[in-house]
């Protein structure tokens, strides 16, 4: 049964305004404004990068980047995106299906280490794949975790956020969160959900989680 406490009139104004900016910028991601903001500023044109969970970013990045690898684990959106593609013309798009969520989640493990200028965080088994992003991602590199509130407490005033007494959900997220502590970071909110970008250090120190091999 759904509830609807969350629907305060600061929510309702909060999601108003994100209603108001996805129809203002149809194709842009489906991430908060401040963050795609930032990113049209971050982003080259010789980057390269990797997203998990694919959809309207997917285009919008292909469009601003050198090269792009997309993980989708839903066959028919994989459809749907991959159709996109093809309309579009996108050539730069390294597209791959895997329904087996073992196979998502390790299919970047074909890639060596600090393969990648950015990678993005918002599909299936997010705290893997976000451990994961921290081996794969460069020196100086980004790494943006979608709808990080509903994993990791934080203060936020977006609905469903884990509470400070909860933790973080698993064991990774912990994990995770220590692991990155030290980068500089990013937040930003909407109202709705949250959206956290961190940089890896150039002169990073101590260990590295690799669970490329659990």
């Amino acid at each position: 049964m759904r509830q609807f406490r969350h629907w305060t009139p600061r929510y309702i104004y909060d999601r108003l305004g994100v209603m108001f900016c996805q129809r203002r910028r149809p194709n842009a991601p489906w991430l908060g404004h401040e963050m795609v903001k930032l990113l049209e500023n971050w982003l080259l044109p010789e980057d390269r990068g990797l997203e998990w969970g694919s959809g309207r970013s997917t285009i919008w990045f292909a469009e601003r980047v050198g090269t792009l690898v997309s993980l989708e684990h839903n066959p028919k959106w994989h459809r749907t995106v991959d159709a996109m593609l093809k309309t579009k013309g996108v050539k730069n798009v390294e597209y791959h299906l895997r329904e087996n969520e073992l196979e998502y989640r390790r299919v970047a493990n074909q890639y060596p280490p600090e393969s990648f200028d950015f990678i993005l965080v918002d599909g299936v088994a997010r705290d893997e794949c976000a451990l994961t992003a921290i081996s794969l991602v460069k020196r100086g590199g980004i790494v943006i975790v979608d709808d990080y509130n509903r994993y990791v407490p934080i203060k936020t005033r977006s609905p469903f956020s884990r509470r400070q007494e909860e933790g973080p959900e698993t064991e990774r997220w912990a994990t995770y969160r220590d692991s990155v502590k030290g980068w500089r970071s990013v937040w930003t909110t909407n109202g709705v959900t949250d959206s956290v970008l961190w940089v890896r250090p150039a002169d990073l120190n101590g260990s590295v989680p690799d669970v490329r091999k659990q």
